[in-house]
């Protein structure tokens, strides 16, 4: 008996997990765009650290072994900066000289 209610509890959530979620609004794709260029951003001062990192440890170890200072290639991502994609215009509408123009003539 036990077995058949836990089948049962396991289908129920499984038709749940199924369902159709809804569709996202505008306000929530704002925010997920927003996040996604945050996230970009986050990972471009990651790597611009890294780099950082990495040219004093070369300039150390050229420091010892008597070499040359070689010119940094590290780019500073700066400030992180959001500006939102423009909305998608609407398809415009058919202006009515337009539609005039390509009606037929009526006949007198």
């Amino acid at each position: 008996m036990k077995s058949i209610l836990v089948l049962i509890a396991g289908c129920t959530l499984a038709m749940s997990v199924f369902a159709k979620l809804p569709a996202l609004s505008d306000e929530a794709k704002a925010k997920a765009a927003e996040a996604a260029a945050k996230t970009a951003h986050a990972g471009k001062v990651d790597a611009f650290l890294l780099c950082k990192s990495q040219d004093r440890t070369a300039a150390y170890y050229k420091k010892g072994s008597k070499g040359g200072a070689e010119k940094s290639t590290c780019v500073d991502p700066g400030a992180f900066v959001y500006t939102p994609a423009a909305p998608a215009a609407a398809a415009p509408a058919a202006t009515p000289v337009a539609a005039a123009a390509t009606a037929p003539a009526a006949k007198k």
